[in-house]
This record gives C-alpha cells, structure tokens and sequence, in this order.
C-alpha cells in the first residue's frame, strides 16, 4: 500500500467519523475504536481550512480551500511536512445529489463520491424538515468501480458516519478528508 502522508496508521479497512455538536470538529476512529485522527474547521478565515492532527495534536495534513468563497468547491488535501499536495477535493454543481471528484496532485481522478438517492434530494429541496435522513455516499474508482462507502448514522445532535474503503485503495487519507469536509460544506 502507497504511504502517501507520513505519520499516520490508515491501513484499516473501516473508520467512523464523530462530530462534535457545537461547531465543525470531527474525531476519527479505526475499526479498533483507536482515534486515528481529528480536526477543527478553523473560524473567521477567508478560506475554508480544516488541519488534520493526531491524537497527541501533531499537524499532518490540512484541507484548504482554493479561494475565498469557493463556490466549486476545490480543496486542496497538503501534507503538513512536505508541503507537498496529495490530493484535491473537487465539488461537481447538481441539483438533487452531492457530487465530488477527488484528484491527485496531477490532475488525475482518484475517486468519485456521490450521494445515492434522487428521492432524497427532492424531499431535502422540498423542506429543511427531511435534513434529519441520513447521508449515503458511494465512492467509485477511476474506472467506475466501487471501492468503498460513507454512511450516516441517524443521529439528532451531532453527525456520525462509517466510511468504508476496500483493501486495495492506496488513498485513503483523502476519502477520510472528503467524508468530513463534504459533512461539514454540505451543511448535512
């Protein structure tokens, strides 16, 4: 398996992502409840930015948006030693689903994420009241195959999810960053 941020244990096949009910700060855990990760979106930026630390509060990565007011939604995933950018979070514009690519420091496509369920887009649009169904997403490689998930737990006061990701996916710091940055720039 690819290494690409130092650092960091990310060689589990499953994680749950926790929310904290005040603001936009998420803990993530590895399939053996260790927390592996947790950030903060930092507040009165003119970017979007969420630095991701280990549990003993290390910088070792940070998601950062590509402009201010950054309608299309470009994120930049950037290893906090290196300087060195991994990958970008690219939001697609749709109407009833969520939609984002993930690319690598090249411009090439990692993966896909979507939302599943049209349905559920309309009743979102049609009233605030159906925000309360949780979130699925599907995460398909370059080739269209799925490589993994990211489900919400029904939850009333803060935002839970599993995040899924098959064995032989190399990136899995940016699908860990994804589901939390989506999570939060959403407003789910």
């Amino acid at each position: 398996m690819k290494d690409s941020i130092s650092g960091i244990d990310l060689s589990y096949r499953s994680y749950t992502v926790k929310q904290k009910a005040v603001r936009n700060a998420y803990k993530v855990y590895n399939s053996k409840d260790e927390e592996v990760l947790r950030t903060k979106q930092k507040l009165f930026k003119m970017k979007e930015e969420f630095p991701f630390t280990d549990p003993e509060g290390n910088e070792i990565f940070t998601v950062k948006a590509a402009q201010v007011m950054d309608f299309a939604g470009d994120y930049a995933l950037t290893d906090s030693e290196t300087g060195k950018k991994i990958a970008v979070l690219k939001k697609e514009f749709s109407f009833l689903v969520h939609k984002w690519k993930i690319e690598d420091g090249n411009d090439n496509l990692i993966a896909s994420i979507e939302s599943r369920g049209k349905l559920t887009g309309i009743l979102r649009g049609f009233s605030s009241l159906f925000d309360m169904l949780p979130h699925k997403y599907s995460v398909k490689n370059s080739e269209g195959k799925e490589i993994g998930s990211i489900q919400q737990s029904f939850t009333l006061l803060r935002d839970k999810y599993r995040v899924e990701i098959n064995n032989d996916v190399e990136d899995r710091e940016a699908l860990i960053a994804a589901s939390i940055t989506i999570d939060a720039l959403e407003g789910n």
